[in-house]
């Protein structure tokens, strides 16, 4: 199955939109000063934890869909 130009280039821009909207993401949950991320003694929370395995799910996520993206573009460099 060969995925169209608009289709692959969509895929690989919704890759590296998630990688840049969770890194983002992460940065500011580690940089929280609010008291969800981070307890008063300074330990993560659950909150810390659960986002943290979000993003790192939206990572992986983010990855296979641009890779997906980008072998479809691959594919379609041959083809006019």
């Amino acid at each position: 199955m060969k995925l169209s130009r608009p289709v692959s280039w969509f895929l690989l821009a919704f890759g590296v939109w998630s990688w840049f909207i969770w890194i983002t993401f992460v940065k500011n949950l580690v940089k929280d000063g609010s008291g969800l991320a981070f307890d008063d003694a300074g330990d993560p929370t659950t909150y810390f934890w659960v986002h943290l395995l979000l993003a790192i799910t939206s990572f992986l996520l983010g990855t296979a869909v641009g890779v997906i993206g980008f072998r479809g573009l691959r594919a379609l460099r041959g083809v006019s």
